[in-house]
């Protein structure tokens, strides 16, 4: 098992000798307890699966790490175990729990939070975010005083049968009897209902005294954003399920599109496509926090879609990193909505909704976080409709995957984006061949073509596939190559004379980007084609005199 957000590894010398660090490990110990807790394997290193061969651990030393934690943390709680892996060598498991109810932090007054495999200092106002979570941490598995025997039967009966349908449950799960399933699922603990089995099988009376129970409202605004429709989900008498599927199926608006050409056929474009609607409330059903009050507002206008939230994002989420960060804040209605299909990853479907909405030519989803609230908002119009095909046919005859559906249809809208640009568009981390690893089979399938290196490279969809695609798109001077631009300028700066970059820029064509303008006159001045005077802004080009 790999280093995840909730195991970590560490080589045994960690806790021994002089090479002990005990304030290294006692902050990987509060980055756990601020999260969901976790398990740290000492006597395996990083990268290894087992511990070597024939390790022994010294009888005392659990005790001994026990102690040290806890003289170098505060509100840290721990378990040590010596374990035998099956080479024989042996290894601790440290099993770091969860601090429910309060902030656990170093004896030096430091605070951290672990996310994903590393450990991560809070910042300040995350501190006082993590503050406001803590009673939602613990909310789902909260007992509650109604008895099994009082939910609602006929919900029971069909979550069971959805259990049963789904091909994301074992047969295990599916065998399991009436008070196994509800205990597997966190329904219930000594008889009573959770909160989560209460949100999900309670009659309506119980889910009605939930603190607090979803509330759904869906305006509609005209042209003038004048309120012309109003629904409201607020009678509790839905679980969340049956509130995604209301949705969908009771408002109209939703059923409206266009017709695009697909080829010899037409292909039906809907304003807002079903994907990208029920993951948006679903997102909204999981990951907001249940301890705070606070309605999900659908507001429909002329040209976008917003869904709003109460709250805020879990912490180690924000607007720019929502595609690629997966924080669950209530983890087990997350797996129900997994199992059950509402979702398309567990705990996050935001790669879905820009797959679909790139592939139909509509711009990314806009998330944005206010003091008390998040914001999803989704332009209805289609940038360009040839686009439409353009992607089908390359899904048709590829297969793509997610990310090379998101990357084709981001590329296509663009013509040709550069690699900071396109970094820039799905907020990729400044890792390595980040920008590779999203592309995939692309390059290869020669699907796109890229020019130029390392910050410099830019890609653009290759022009062979767009004619054998039959691609009826605009042309523009993206595209242009390298030897024809030159003329361009050329011609450009022996009209205008002496002339800075920023009108030629402007002259010859804004679709081009500025770094290929200002590398062709760099190349034009080494030729000896051109000459320049003044530094920076206030450089100026002009032809060179030949004498």
């Amino acid at each position: 098992m790999r280093e995840n957000q909730y195991i970590e590894r560490k080589r045994l010398d960690t806790v021994m000798g002089k090479t002990a660090d005990w304030k290294e490990l006692s902050k990987d110990c509060v980055c756990f307890a601020n999260s969901r807790g976790g398990i740290i394997l000492i006597g395996i290193a990083d990268g290894d699966s087992l511990p070597p061969l024939n390790q022994k651990i010294e009888s005392d030393l659990p005790f001994k790490i026990k102690k040290k934690i806890a003289e170098n943390s505060v509100n840290v709680g721990v378990n040590a175990n010596i374990k035998k892996a099956e080479n024989g060598g042996e290894y601790i498991e440290l099993d770091v729990l969860f601090s429910a109810s309060t902030i656990a932090s170093t004896t030096d007054g430091k605070y951290y939070y672990r996310s994903d495999d590393t450990c991560v200092p809070l910042l300040p106002d995350e501190l006082s975010r993590l503050f406001t979570d803590k009673p939602s941490f613990i909310w789902e598995t909260r007992k509650t005083r109604i008895p099994i025997s009082e939910i609602d039967s006929a919900k029971f009966l069909k979550f069971k049968q959805d259990i049963k349908d789904s091909t994301r449950t074992s047969s295990n799960v599916k065998q399991k009897s009436d008070d196994e399933l509800l205990d597997h699922y966190f329904f219930a603990e000594e008889g009573f209902a959770t909160n989560l089995g209460v949100l999900w099988l309670g009659k309506r009376n119980d889910r009605a005294k939930l603190l607090y129970a979803p509330t759904i409202h869906f305006l509609k605004f005209d042209e003038k954003e004048q309120k012309v429709n109003k629904i409201m989900w607020e009678d509790h008498s839905l679980n969340p399920k049956e509130l995604i599927e209301a949705i969908w199926t009771q408002i109209p608006d939703w059923k409206e599109g266009i017709d695009v050409a697909d080829g010899m056929f037409r292909k039906f474009v809907p304003n807002y496509e079903e994907e990208v609607i029920r993951e948006l409330m679903a997102n909204a059903l999981v990951h907001r926090p249940y301890t705070t009050r606070g309605d999900i507002f659908i507001n429909l206008f002329a040209d976008r879609l917003e869904v709003v939230n109460p709250g805020l994002f879990p912490i180690g989420v924000t607007a720019a990193n929502v595609l690629h960060k997966n924080v669950r804040r209530n983890p087990y209605l997350a797996q129900v909505f997994y199992d059950l299909h509402l979702m398309d990853k567990e705990g996050s479907g935001i790669d879905k909704i820009y797959q679909v909405l790139l592939s139909n030519a509509k711009h990314i989803p806009i998330p944005f976080q206010g003091d008390d609230f998040v914001k999803f908002t989704i332009n209805k119009r289609i940038s360009k409709t040839e686009i439409v095909s353009l992607i089908n046919s390359a899904n048709a005859e590829f297969a793509l995957n997610s990310k090379e559906l998101i990357s084709l249809g981001l590329i296509a809208q663009h013509n040709s984006i550069s690699a900071i640009q396109f970094s820039k568009e799905l907020n990729l981390p400044d890792t390595p061949n980040v920008v590779a690893n999203w592309l995939g089979r692309l390059t290869e399938l020669e699907l796109i073509i890229k020019k130029g290196k390392t910050k410099g490279t830019e890609y653009l969809v290759n022009p062979e596939f767009l004619k054998k695609a039959n691609f009826k798109g605009k042309t523009n001077l993206k595209r242009i190559e390298n030897h024809r631009l030159e003329e361009l300028i050329y011609q450009d700066v022996k009209i205008y004379e002496p002339t800075p970059i920023r009108d030629i820029h402007i002259r010859i064509g804004n679709e081009i980007s500025k770094n290929i303008i200002q590398k062709v006159l760099k190349a034009m001045c080494l030729k000896g084609v051109l000459d320049s005077e003044g530094v920076l802004k206030g450089t100026k080009y002009f032809i060179r005199q030949n004498l």
